[in-house]
């Protein structure tokens, strides 16, 4: 049945319904190597091991849409939102996460709004961890958290107890814990990254 494969049905199915050429393979009932001639045939270009993996990991396209046209307020917000991931957002390219982690629950809420309104980051993606001291009352910790960011206890994961770090100021700025905001998405990641750059 291969055989008979024409460019616009293996274009269908490879490029706009993003199946894999073991995939196609069982659907027309043939080997996987005939599907990779068709390909190379057409001049298909074959996902990398890194596009595969993220089309499996979001099968119905992109969690985010990047907004253009922005107003003046939302040119502000841009530039807030990565200044905020420049200076405490996670930057290592083996990480496909997007992550800050801060004390201050408005820069929390500042960056948590520039993933929703410049790139349309549904809230039920969004994630969050909790990091407290061990001399941290974790009930009023979690309850300051959920109050500042109007979520549930659940969304928090499972919150990390690690041994006190220091006094004074630096436990009176952590007397809540250590929150982190994350989103996790390759793409984005190596947008804000490249958009970073551009500063």
């Amino acid at each position: 049945m291969g055989q008979n494969l024409t460019i616009g049905k293996l274009s269908n199915l490879y490029l706009d319904k993003h199946k894999s050429s073991s995939e196609i393979a069982r659907i027309i009932q043939c080997s996987e190597n005939k599907i990779n001639y068709w390909l190379n045939k057409y001049r298909i270009k074959k996902r990398t091991i890194s596009e595969a993996v993220y089309l499996k990991c979001n099968p119905k396209g992109d969690p985010f849409t990047i907004k253009s046209n922005l107003n003046r307020d939302e040119v502000k917000l841009n530039a807030v939102g990565l200044g905020i991931y420049w200076g405490e957002g996670d930057k290592s390219p083996n990480n496909t996460s997007i992550r800050v982690s801060n004390t201050d629950p408005f820069l929390i809420k500042k960056f948590r709004e520039f993933l929703k309104k410049i790139y349309k980051v549904k809230k039920d993606k969004i994630q969050y961890s909790l990091i407290l001291f061990n001399d941290i009352d974790k009930k009023i910790a979690v309850e300051f958290w959920k109050k500042e960011l109007k979520i549930k206890e659940k969304q928090l994961g499972k919150i990390i107890v690690i041994p006190s770090q220091g006094k004074g100021m630096y436990k009176n700025k952590s007397k809540y814990g250590v929150l982190t905001i994350i989103f996790t998405n390759k793409k984005l990641k190596e947008k804000i990254l490249k958009d970073i750059k551009k500063l």
